[in-house]
């Protein structure tokens, strides 16, 4: 794809991406936090489902077993996490913490998938790094809601990997679908499993529930997939740097967290760690060899 369509489609992702932790931090405050992800996944997976009816379809045991495997890592695993950890932590430090998978990314690519990436990468990767740790100022406290991030973040680098090798054999709704229906079916086990399940409707958590079914479900998670089948992941995850700066002004704009002149200095660090990690040095023109002299001539 040329690079106004990405650069397009990845702003719109980290967008929508973002705004998924103070939207749900709302939706919390009217629903017990596994069950209004299994909702979310739930309604949107039948309906996508739905819709691609007509496409191919997974065949056989072992696909439909990769796209349950990814649904109960990318769906139940990274924000089962995310939105379980904000009972410790505010919605902005959640999004920060899972949206440090592009370092996984890079060191599980390297470590299990073949991959390799230069210095210019993994300096870059770094720099993004500190970006978040400067995003999250002087207010980080350890707690366990930060550790549940953090494996959101690397079962996020896992399910991207996964993603990466097996998305190319599916048809990119359809595996949006399914990966969704068998997230949220594990994300309602956990649900009556670990947590009192309640969900009061009424207009703040409908519109809220309504907005992560749509945009936060449905257009992210096809928009996420089409860019890993048709970009390299480590690059493309580079990019998820920027949805914590997002999820934190959003924080700050619909739920009232504070915002601090850091956010800002981080937002900086995060874009110059996603040029290093996208940026390619031009290959040098190869001088034309000279014609060896023949005597006489």
């Amino acid at each position: 794809m040329n690079r106004t369509k990405y650069a397009s489609l990845v702003l719109l992702m980290t967008l929508i991406s973002g705004l998924a932790f103070p939207v749900g931090r709302i939706g919390m405050n009217h629903a017990s936090p596994f069950l209004l992800m299994a909702v979310r996944f739930l309604i949107a997976g039948a309906l996508m489902a739905a819709f691609t009816a007509k496409r191919r379809q997974p065949r056989g045991l072992r696909q439909w077993g990769q796209v349950a495997l990814i649904g109960a890592l990318n769906s139940a695993g990274v924000m089962g996490c995310a939105y379980y950890s904000m009972n410790w932590i505010t919605s902005g430090e959640s999004a920060i913490l899972t949206f440090v998978n592009p370092l996984f990314v890079i060191v599980l690519g390297t470590l299990f998938a073949g991959a390799r990436y230069g210095g210019r990468q993994w300096l870059g990767v770094a720099v993004g790094l500190l970006g978040v740790v400067v995003t999250f100022g002087t207010e980080f406290r350890v707690s366990p809601g930060t550790f549940i991030g953090l494996l959101g973040a690397l079962i996020f680098a896992t399910a991207t990997l996964l993603v990466r090798k097996w998305g190319p054999t599916f048809d990119n709704a359809v595996m949006s679908a399914y990966q969704m229906l068998s997230g949220g079916v594990v994300l309602l086990i956990l649900s009556f499993a670990s947590e009192h399940p309640h969900l009061a409707l009424n207009g703040t958590s409908v519109a809220a529930l309504l907005w992560l079914i749509a945009v936060n479900s449905i257009v992210q998670f096809t928009v996420w997939f089409y860019l890993l089948r048709n970009s390299d992941p480590a690059r493309t995850s580079a990019f998820l740097f920027l949805a914590p700066f997002f999820g934190v002004l959003g924080g700050w704009a619909l739920v009232g967290e504070s915002l601090h002149w850091y956010v800002g200095a981080g937002g900086a660090l995060i874009c110059a760690g996603i040029f290093l990690v996208n940026w390619q040095a031009k290959p040098r023109p190869e001088r034309p060899e000279r014609a060896p002299k023949v005597a006489g001539i």
